[in-house]
């Protein structure tokens, strides 16, 4: 599935540039997530962890970068996740492209995301949405660390986000879903043009 979030950062595109070729650093923003072991070049291995609802989804997995183009500010990360328990598994392409606003920066996040498992079982909609709740704290930790760094402050000494949290995730979630439902139905109808 395909899955596409931007967000803006008020830092100089440099700036954002620099902070996302430091994988480790990026993986701190992501909810329960530890991406810190390198275990080659531009390659990282460790947990990730996400509860949604009744169901809690320890990942081993790997990460790697794909592809980097400095000129045009794009990266292109390579990720795969086996959950512990044998109940499924992850694979997601994601494409990370910047661009400047003045002084501020434009970060377009385009995510290729395979789940089997456990975790397909809830859908489509219920995945986007959890990812999307993810997405969205993922950048907000994203952009505390970058202001760290403009500031000259340690990145690494902002306090991670939480493991990523099945009742505070499911609840915006269940708000998401339910949003699509009544728009649905009480949404005026307008039949297709005649020909």
């Amino acid at each position: 599935m395909l899955i596409n979030q931007s967000f803006q950062i008020d830092q100089p595109v440099d700036q954002v540039w620099k902070f996302f070729d430091d994988i480790p650093l990026v993986a701190k923003c992501i909810p329960g997530a530890d991406l810190t072991n390198q275990v080659g070049d531009d390659q990282y291995e460790g947990d990730v962890i996400i509860s949604a609802g009744p169901v809690k989804l320890e990942f081993s997995g790997s990460v790697k970068i794909k592809s980097r183009d400095e000129a045009r500010k794009v990266l292109v990360l390579d990720a795969f996740g086996a959950d512990k328990k044998g109940r499924g598994s992850a694979t997601m392409i994601m494409q990370i492209s910047l661009k400047p606003l003045g002084g501020a920066t434009d970060v377009s996040l385009n995510i290729d995301l395979s789940i089997s498992g456990a975790a397909a079982q809830y859908g489509r909609g219920l995945v986007v949405d959890v990812t999307s709740v993810l997405i969205e704290q993922t950048a907000g930790s994203m952009k505390l660390r970058i202001t760290a760094m403009s500031e000259g402050r340690d990145p690494y000494a902002i306090d991670a986000p939480q493991a990523a949290s099945g009742l505070a995730i499911g609840f915006t979630a269940f708000l998401r879903a339910a949003k699509r439902v009544f728009a649905r139905f009480f949404l005026p109808y307008e039949p297709a043009p005649s020909r």
